[in-house]
């Protein structure tokens, strides 16, 4: 039986640790691809496009995604006894590869070296703990730079504009969009959702715009799909 355990703990490695060795079933955080895999196909259309699938624990995300024909999926996690296992796993798939790291330091990867980086539950998971403004800035200053400019940063989170806006502005040079999906869709999809996966909702920059939109506390994940933008960066810069 689970023990129960503070959100808090969802930050550290330990607790990952422990967790993937008592339990090895996959588990996908929010939602599955096969509910994503149209708003994916939209931000990412070429199958050989690069993606970077961060925090990726045992989930079968990425096995949708190769399913679905992206030829090169890398993954990675800072516990070494899941990666230890999706590698065994995932042996015979060479289009997706397993990498222990830490997501706020990505050395081993270039600058620019990724078309997308899909988030489900990491940036979440990071802002649980101790120093999460710090480390949650350094996570996404070091997507940015893995990222190729007008590369797509796709997180999927419980977090509302109100929260999540301000940590974009604050980080880097974002292009924010915003989509919705109800959380009912993470087993049994509707038979008519209430919102359009793949339409944006206006968004303002404090993100009230949103609540006129879908209405107070909406049964839904956010997806918030960042473009790097390296021509804001310059603009900045030269102000």
């Amino acid at each position: 039986m689970a023990t129960e355990t503070s959100t808090q703990s969802y930050s550290e490695k330990w607790y990952w640790d422990e967790r993937y060795t008592n339990e090895s079933e996959p588990f996908d955080w929010y939602q599955k691809y096969s509910s994503l895999a149209p708003l994916i196909n939209l931000y990412v259309p070429h199958r050989n496009q690069r993606a970077l699938v961060i925090g990726c624990g045992n989930s079968a995300f990425s096995e949708g995604m190769v399913d679905d024909g992206y030829e090169d999926v890398v993954n990675i996690d800072i516990s070494s006894v899941v990666i230890d296992t999706m590698i065994k796993k995932y042996s015979d798939r060479p289009q997706l590869k397993y990498l222990k790291m830490d997501v706020r330091d990505m050395k081993a990867f270039e600058d620019a070296s990724f078309d997308a980086v899909i988030d489900k539950g990491t940036l979440d998971s990071i802002l649980c703990g101790s120093n999460s403004r710090q480390y949650s800035t350094q996570m996404l200053e070091e997507v940015w730079r893995v990222l190729k400019d007008k590369g797509v940063y796709i997180l999927i989170t419980y977090g509302a504009p109100i929260y999540r806006l301000r940590l974009f502005k604050e980080s880097c040079s974002w292009t924010t969009k915003l989509h919705v999906i109800d959380k009912s869709l993470t087993d049994q999809p509707l038979e008519t959702p209430k919102w359009e996966l793949t339409k944006p909702l206006p968004l303002d920059a404090e993100g009230s715009s949103v609540e006129s939109a879908i209405g107070k506390s909406p049964d839904v994940h956010y997806i918030y799909v960042c473009i790097k933008d390296e021509s804001l960066k310059m603009d900045a810069d030269a102000a």
